[in-house]
């Protein structure tokens, strides 16, 4: 074992001041997200956008941006694995107040074990960054001997037989299995754990942007192609052509067939793809959302693809579409939720959520679906949708609605609908994805996040 390194003994060693090259700031620019979200407990698009604001690290070029955030979601992706390697070659865990150190040695873990990077930079570079740095100056002889040791095959081959559902929260795990079984839950947990390829929904001619953009099209017309670089350097951003939304987060509009001319409410809009999904398919769109901040970046987004839709600032649970009380001919409702089926976009849910967010969660969707009830007109559509993976926030939520609203009936979701998609449909009509789903495409292009879409109509 290694033995840990005092925290008061000073570093005296000369620093001399020269500037960073871009390996050592990308690797600074991840410690600084991975504080953000694993110290500071804060969300990681958050953590992201503070830190690009950041003038030392706008400097950098956008290839070594975009390493800085895979070292830090490699991380998040893994860190129970990666910490108990390193606690396992301490005769102790680092205490609390040096959790810099402790990011530093699980940044360099996670580029040996699950980057492949060679050892000898990563090593140096570490010792580089604890010397950066007063509290963690005198940590950086602790870091060499601790990373040598990882590098060694026989610490590899133990990383190896850990398996990928101990990176997630217990509770999580034990709620996939009771839901989808032992088997299901360990697919969704490795596929969790993978980079997300890029979804982009088009305006129109989705094989045409595919060929430019260099991707493909999926079963559902999204444009998918592997993650790299910045989204706004690709052909099409600035004409405002596209937009970025998962393939399986495009599915709830789709199932409204038609709907040129329908006066539509979509409720919980940010961050607005459905919104302009909807726009661009002709509907007549008001758009709510709890944020101010959240639809600013809604009706950005909207410029930039020259649409338009009416945008409130409301409360879902209660808004009545003012003194008119117009009701609509659909209203779409994307709730809030755990999102445990985006953990490949967003792996700080596997640190920031709780098991007691379901129930709570589960309380405001029924809420707000109660009150998108009334929005409906008789005749007319509502769409329910999540990201979660949870039954409580989207099965049971359908069903204690129905039973509770003898006005609504399910309007199942046919095969032949969806050429190509039914796996995606439950023997209920509605439609849920997992993240193993489309596994048969290319390295680079698997996976789908987790979504789950119920279609009801009002009679």
């Amino acid at each position: 074992m290694t033995s840990q390194k005092s925290t008061k003994a000073p570093n005296h060693r000369k620093r001399t001041k020269r500037r960073n090259g871009p390996g050592l700031e990308s690797r600074l620019l991840a410690i600084e997200i991975l504080t953000a979200v694993l110290v500071n407990r804060g969300g990681l698009d958050d953590a992201l956008e503070q830190a690009y604001s950041q003038d030392r690290f706008k400097a950098l070029e956008p290839r070594d941006r975009g390493f800085g955030r895979l070292l830090a979601v490699t991380v998040l992706r893994n860190k129970n694995k990666l910490q108990s390697i390193v606690d396992g070659l301490l005769d102790r865990p680092l205490k609390a107040s040096a959790s810099r150190a402790n990011l530093i040695l699980l940044l360099g873990a996670a580029q040996l074990l699950q980057l492949s990077a060679p050892a000898h930079a990563v090593i140096d570079t570490a010792v580089n960054l604890c010397r950066q740095h007063r509290s963690t100056g005198g940590f950086d002889r602790l870091t060499n001997a601790v990373l040598r040791r990882v590098d060694k095959q026989e610490t590899r081959d133990r990383y190896q037989t850990i398996g990928a559902t101990e990176n997630y929260p217990a509770w999580m795990i034990e709620r996939w299995r009771r839901a989808y079984g032992s088997y299901k839950a360990e697919q969704i947990a490795s596929a969790c754990l993978t980079e997300a390829p890029l979804d982009i929904s088009v305006k129109s001619d989705p094989q045409a942007w595919a060929e430019k953009l260099g991707g493909i099209v999926t079963a559902n017309d999204s444009v998918r192609r592997r993650t790299d670089g910045r989204i706004e350097d690709l052909s099409g951003y600035d004409e405002g052509s596209w937009w970025v939304q998962d393939a399986g987060a495009a599915i709830p509009v789709q199932l409204l067939g038609d709907i040129k001319g329908w006066k539509i409410a979509d409720i919980c809009a940010a961050p607005g793809g459905k919104t302009a999904q909807l726009a661009a398919r002709g509907a007549d769109v008001v758009a709510i959302d709890l944020s101010p901040e959240r639809l600013r970046r809604v009706e950005a987004n909207l410029i930039r693809l020259q649409l338009s839709a009416d945008l409130r600032t409301a409360d879902a649970t209660d808004w009545s579409n003012g003194a008119a009380g117009m009701e609509f001919d659909a209203v779409l409702v994307d709730a809030p939720c755990t999102a445990s089926g985006t953990i490949r976009r967003h792996p700080d849910i596997l640190h920031l959520k709780q098991a007691d967010d379901v129930r709570k969660l589960a309380k405001t969707q029924s809420q707000i679906l109660a009150n998108a009830a009334g929005l409906v007109r008789s005749g007319g559509t509502l769409v329910y949708c999540t990201c979660s993976l949870e039954p409580e926030e989207c099965e049971v939520q359908v069903e204690e609605f129905l039973a509770q609203n003898s006005s609504f009936v399910r309007s199942p979701v046919q095969a032949i609908e969806f050429d190509g998609l039914e796996e995606f449909i439950t023997q209920a009509g509605d439609i849920r994805t997992l993240p193993f789903h489309w596994s048969d495409y290319e390295d680079g292009l698997r996976g789908i996040d987790g979504f789950y879409a119920s279609r009801l109509l009002k009679i």
